[in-house]
């Protein structure tokens, strides 16, 4: 069955990882709108941060590969309401049903390590600095304003992917 699955939590947290995993597990089209905002920046459209400009974009790549019958998993930081509002109106429209899976890290240690250590792997992104994190903005999640969602931490990957898989419906080896 094609679906529309959403990662959402903040940097460092997982996300990516868990995504990719999931991807390959589903055969999957995995959208990151990290690559989007990178490349819209390198093409000189536009300054980082760039704003809403990513997630309309893979809005319209993810409707584009559900109508066409692939399920769509989209690794995007979502912070704000207005990011995740997004997210139910698209599966409507489509027809597909949602899933959103927010990463935590439960961990502060080993967040602030993760940061700390990390590199990225998109040409022209620049990774957030700890500090940057924490004064990223992203607000706490609301069920009755943004929706059911899976939380998942970070830290117990193989765990994390075990509960993904239970949620999304799919226990593929």
């Amino acid at each position: 069955m094609t679906a529309l699955i959403v990662f959402a939590g903040l940097p460092g947290s997982g996300k990516t990882t868990l995504s990719r995993v999931l991807a390959r597990h589903m055969h999957a089209a995995m959208l990151r709108v990290d690559l989007i905002e990178a490349a819209v920046v390198r093409s000189g459209l536009a300054a980082a941060p760039v704003g809403p400009i990513g997630y309309a974009i893979v809005h319209g790549l993810a409707a584009d590969c559900l109508r066409a019958g692939t399920t769509v998993i989209v690794d995007a930081v979502n912070p704000v309401p207005e990011a995740r509002q997004g997210w139910p109106v698209l599966a409507a429209e489509v027809g597909v049903p949602l899933r959103v899976i927010e990463v935590t890290l439960h961990d502060a240690h080993e967040h602030r390590r993760r940061i700390e250590h990390r590199h990225s792997d998109v040409p022209g992104l620049v990774v957030p600095t700890w500090e940057q994190v924490l004064a990223s903005g992203y607000q706490p999640w609301q069920e009755d304003r943004d929706g059911p969602r899976l939380i998942v931490d970070g830290v117990d990957t193989d765990g994390a992917l075990r509960a993904i898989r239970r949620y999304v419906g799919t226990d593929r080896a």
